[in-house]
């Protein structure tokens, strides 16, 4: 421990040094002081019972546990001195008794030349006694003193000198206590914001990526259906999560000669790569359809365009195409290649031998041998040909549709899809059966786990062409609400 003080004065019979704090000490005491954090906090019952059990030891009007700040004598509690929160740091008393490694006992301060000006012995307290330990802390700064003090001159004996000091100890304990508290609590704050502060940061995170996916995906789809004459097409999406980006994809384009074609595809996988792959089938799906009318060579070409696309990896796609083209009896002639999908469903009016409880006759549209797209070179593509008539309907979905939960946990699959459909009037138009088949997904207890996408197209008899606005305009993607999970 540097030596805390030096001698004002000096070599004087009967004078008690005057001693001057250190510049480096005292910086150095005042930085430990900060540390503890105690210089105007408010009463404390346990410095306060330390005050009452000095005064009664000393048998002494007055006891005060004081703690030294820059300029002033700070009252941490105080017995018998009462309207008094701190005073100067004048020479004499705690000022000089905090520069002591020792005890400083002045029986009589009139007699000590160095208490005899300290304005509590000038003062109207009239202090004629005063005795002090400092507070040291086991690096061995003294944050402050115990005091005792008397209007009449006393003494004290080496005992009563040691019972002081051991007050003092005390007094050094409970701070050590309190600032340890004060330790945990910090540390409880730190933590705490750190993890408001990580939890806020990973809030932007998740909005930016959201955000972010929900762009992408928009450029991945079309943002309407175009107006087709003599169709009623609708669509639907529905993202599985807002923070990804899905695979699944649809289109609807017009070609040459008055024709239309369409395609409906999932890509295995989802996020950025997804994206990608997506992108490439739906921009090669529509420039193949320009130089050829067949569908299979339009899903051959994809085929090729996959397998050749080094950021395609090990990605494939299942996907629909077809053509449609204007029939001269009324309907269209639809020409469908598939690749890997799942079947389509050719809706029209159930013949009166049905029953009353089938409405819809439902045909899968399957073409046979339809390989996985981007998967294997010279991959074999199957087609067929239906005629979409006058109030009939085809629905193409991808199969987080068909692999949707029921409140039983199984599947919705093919069989529940079939009986869905065909429970429902056919001659509704393809809005209307994409609304159904939306709600069919909302009712399910399980709901949709993957993307779902669904593209249907009816064609209006002459009476809903008379009567329906909505022949020939179409349904917006939706998507999933923002902040859902599924």
């Amino acid at each position: 421990m540097p030596e805390q003080a030096s001698a004002f004065e000096d070599g004087v019979p009967g004078k008690r040094l005057h001693l001057v704090p250190d510049e480096v000490v005292e910086a150095d005491r005042m930085e430990a002081v900060r540390r503890y954090d105690i210089l105007d906090t408010p009463p404390d019952g346990a410095f306060d019972r330390v005050a009452a059990l000095a005064a009664r030891l000393f048998d002494v009007p007055v006891a005060t546990v004081t703690i030294v700040d820059e300029d002033r004598i700070w009252f941490k509690a105080a017995h018998g001195l009462d309207g008094v929160s701190e005073i100067g740091r004048d020479p004499g008393l705690c000022g000089s008794a905090v520069l002591r490694d020792d005890a400083l006992v002045i029986p009589d301060t009139l007699l000590d030349d160095v208490a005899c000006g300290n304005p509590l012995v000038t003062g109207p307290l009239g202090v004629r006694f005063y005795a002090a330990a400092p507070i040291t802390t086991a690096d061995g700064h003294k944050l402050g003193t115990i005091n005792v003090l008397d209007t009449k001159p006393r003494s004290i004996t080496s005992e009563q000198t040691a019972t002081l000091t051991d007050l003092a100890a005390i007094v050094l304990d409970e701070m050590e206590l309190r600032l340890s508290a004060l330790r945990t609590v910090r540390q409880e704050q730190r933590a705490a914001e750190a993890e408001r502060a990580a939890r806020e940061q990973a809030e932007r995170d998740k909005a930016a990526i959201a955000s972010f996916a929900s762009t992408l995906q928009r450029t991945l789809l079309p943002p309407a259906l175009p107006t087709a004459p003599g169709l009623e097409l609708a669509c639907h999406y529905h993202t599985a999560s807002v923070h990804d980006v899905g695979g699944d994809f649809y289109d609807v384009f017009p070609l040459p000669s008055g024709k239309w074609g369409l395609f409906l595809g999932d890509v295995c996988g989802k996020g950025a790569e997804a994206a990608t792959i997506t992108s490439l089938a739906r921009y090669t799906l529509r420039a193949s359809a320009q130089h050829t009318d067949d569908p299979v060579a339009v899903l051959e070409a994809l085929n090729n365009a996959l397998l050749a696309d080094v950021w395609a990896g090990s990605r494939f796609c299942t996907a629909f195409f077809a053509t449609l083209t204007p029939a001269a009896a009324g309907g269209f002639t639809v020409e469908l290649a598939a690749g890997g999908h799942p079947p389509a469903y050719h809706l029209s009016p159930a013949p009166p031998e049905a029953g009353p409880a089938t409405r819809t006759r439902v045909e899968a549209v399957r073409p046979k041998g339809g390989m996985l797209i981007g998967a294997f070179p010279g991959a074999h593509f199957a087609s067929t040909t239906r005629h979409l008539a006058p109030g009939q309907a085809l629905l193409l979905y991808t199969d987080g549709l068909t692999e949707a939960r029921t409140s039983t946990g199984a599947m919705l699959g093919d069989e529940g899809l079939t009986a869905f459909l065909a429970a429902r009037p056919a001659s509704c138009g393809a809005a209307q059966l994409v609304q159904d088949t939306v709600g069919l997904l909302d009712a399910l207890a399980g709901g949709a786990s993957d993307d779902v996408a669904l593209l249907a197209l009816s064609v209006p008899t002459s009476d809903q062409t008379a009567a329906a606005t909505r022949a020939g305009s179409t349904a917006h993607t939706t998507a999933a609400p923002a902040g859902e999970e599924h």
